[in-house]
């Protein structure tokens, strides 16, 4: 029977290090790290480039028109884990149209003093209306300023588009701006005049204000 204790005893097996010798390694890092290139990036003097998929402020789109894509639903308020959302919606009328459903996001705000800018609200939104843009550059003297507002979150203008609110491409519904149908506004479009519900009721209450100036 051979001797199990001699087993892989042969002359290939490593020698210990001596102690000296760790110390020495570890500063062999030190050394080498002394003359490589520094990675210190000069910022703000030369901005920085963000990669394509970077999560920066947020941004709500619109649809081919000039409608908005936001249907004021809330899930991207109820996704955010750090309650920085808060949207209030309101409905759609034939007179004042903000979106080809029923209703619109009339007010929207987060708050970049809470956003962690996980992107989750990203992947709530069921109309692709919210969507984030590379901007990084949020930071503020004032915590008031942090909180944006839905004219500071909404897209601009492109060309084909109207602002908001006016009436739906002719002819089409709410499933057509989805399938992609609609591409721009129809020839003729013009911005409808938002009216308050406060002027309403008081062009109710007076009908007829310049019957006096004509007698």
């Amino acid at each position: 029977m051979p001797d199990r204790s001699t087993e892989g005893s042969g002359d290939d097996t490593p020698k210990d290090k001596t102690p000296w010798q760790n110390p020495v390694a570890g500063f062999g890092v030190t050394f080498k790290a002394m003359f490589k290139k520094r990675l210190t990036e000069q910022y703000p003097e030369q901005e920085k480039t963000t990669a394509p998929r970077f999560h920066g402020r947020h941004q709500l789109n619109r649809h081919p028109d000039g409608l908005e894509k936001c249907i004021g639903c809330e899930l991207c308020a109820w996704a955010c884990p750090a309650d920085a959302i808060y949207v209030e919606g309101a409905d759609n009328t034939e007179e004042e149209r903000y979106s080809p459903g029923e209703r619109y996001g009339r007010v929207y705000q987060i708050n970049y003093a809470r956003c962690i800018l996980c992107g989750l609200c990203i992947e709530a939104c069921p109309t692709r209306a919210l969507t984030m843009t590379n901007e990084f550059e949020l930071a503020d003297s004032s915590r008031a300023n942090l909180i944006y507002t839905k004219e500071q979150l909404l897209a601009g203008l492109d060309e084909g588009m109207v602002e908001s609110p006016h009436s739906i491409f002719p002819g089409t519904d709410e499933q057509d701006y989805y399938r992609g149908l609609v591409t721009e506004a129809a020839p003729g479009t013009v911005r409808q005049v938002a009216v308050s519900k406060g002027e309403t009721a008081a062009a109710a209450d007076d009908p007829a204000p310049n019957e006096g100036a004509q007698a």
